[in-house]
């Protein structure tokens, strides 16, 4: 029988549970057993005996791994518990190579088989595995709440005894899975919404929820569905153009990255100058380093009035749907490594090809393998 184990996620801040108790369930019945560390769910607020009445075992962190050939997380495991795993089990969670190279390193040495989350090719036959879409459906609606929250003016068009308030201007920059989510709920609070996006397909995506699309002569499609660096030269005439716009939002919420590389920077210390103050700007990508010169990951702070919010961990705000959330994706991925009870994973199969970091002893992925410098 197939053991899977879930750990209590220690990275601070971190309120998400790989599993939930329905998920579970589900896999007690596919004959799969499930060990969970006492407490692991507690910040997405499942406690423990709904996973024993789904059929889990309830264990303290000491007897967790014993005999585990599946281990499901959010956050990587630190680095000095990867020991503690039998060689050959499988790790799956999200992994962030580029960040921690060197735990990648550990993992390799220590033979385990770790399987990135975020490295899932996304391909129609993924989408249900797809982490990065629904942990970016949930940073982009909160994202907007923030923007609400932080912003000293109204979102909606009031009509008042005082007179008429007319809405927010708000742009969203970087139309991918939290950029679209971010429209969408700043439309929902009563906004006017600019989207800017380098890559053309992103346009119609913007206008489909009513947000009014700044169009630039740059096209900037890259592989998988994001977007590619830009010139030199595009980044001038991006700048120039954009300078504008910006100074005329109430709310700027920026969202670009470029997977495994810094955050590309779009808003630059002079555009936040140009906002009135009271304005804010709110950045998804703060923890890849911002797309806001101003940005401090973490940390809210204040320029000539002007508010620069660089928020870490967003999904973890809403733990409860966004557990649910990436618990259906593992379940997903489950697929392809147990079948009928049994631990049968073909590594050729593209999904599990695409998302392999290690695997027997070497390191599969080879952009990480580049950084170690091939080692």
């Amino acid at each position: 029988m197939v053991q899977i184990a879930v750990p209590k996620e220690t990275t601070p801040g971190e309120r998400r549970v790989a599993l939930t108790p329905e998920v579970v369930g589900r896999l007690v019945k596919e004959g799969v057993r499930v060990r969970l560390e006492t407490g692991a769910g507690a910040g997405a607020y499942f406690p423990d005996e709904a996973y024993q009445k789904a059929g889990a075992e309830v264990v303290d962190r000491e007897g967790l791994f014993s005999g585990a050939q599946v281990v499901f997380t959010v956050q990587p495991l630190p680095t000095p518990e990867l020991s503690r795993l039998e060689a050959g089990t499988i790790v799956v969670g999200l992994m962030y190579p580029h960040r921690d190279p060197e735990r990648v390193r550990a993992m390799a040495h220590g033979n385990l088989t770790a399987l990135a989350m975020e490295l899932i090719p996304r391909i129609t036959r993924a989408q249900s595995m797809d982490v990065l879409s629904s942990q970016a459906t949930v940073a982009g609606y909160v994202a907007a709440l923030i923007a609400a929250r932080e912003s000293s003016r109204f979102f909606p068009m009031l009509t008042t005894a005082a007179g008429t308030i007319r809405p927010a201007k708000v742009m969203v920059m970087g139309v991918g899975v939290a950029g679209l989510q971010a429209i969408a709920t700043a439309r929902r609070l009563g906004a006017n919404v600019w989207a800017y996006d380098v890559r053309k397909a992103a346009a119609e995506q913007a206008l489909s929820l009513g947000a009014r699309v700044i169009e630039l002569p740059i096209s900037a499609e890259g592989e998988g569905g994001y977007a590619r660096e830009l010139t030199e030269e595009e980044r001038k005439i991006q700048h120039e153009a954009l300078a504008k716009e910006v100074g005329g939002m109430d709310a700027v919420i920026t969202t670009a990255q470029v997977p495994g590389r810094r955050a590309p920077v779009l808003i630059t210390a002079d555009m936040v100058g140009r906002m009135s103050p009271g304005a804010v700007v709110v950045d998804l990508a703060a923890e890849s380093g911002g797309n806001c010169e101003l940005t401090r990951p973490g940390e809210t702070v204040e320029v000539n009035g002007v508010k620069v919010v660089g928020p870490l961990n967003l999904p973890s705000a809403l733990s409860v749907h966004a557990s649910e959330m990436y618990a259906k994706n593992l379940y997903n991925l489950s697929k392809l490594l147990i079948k009928e009870g049994r631990l049968e994973p073909d590594w050729s199969d593209e999904i599990l090809a695409g998302a392999l970091l290690t695997h027997q002893g070497q390191i599969a992925h080879a952009p990480t393998r580049a950084l170690l410098g091939g080692s």
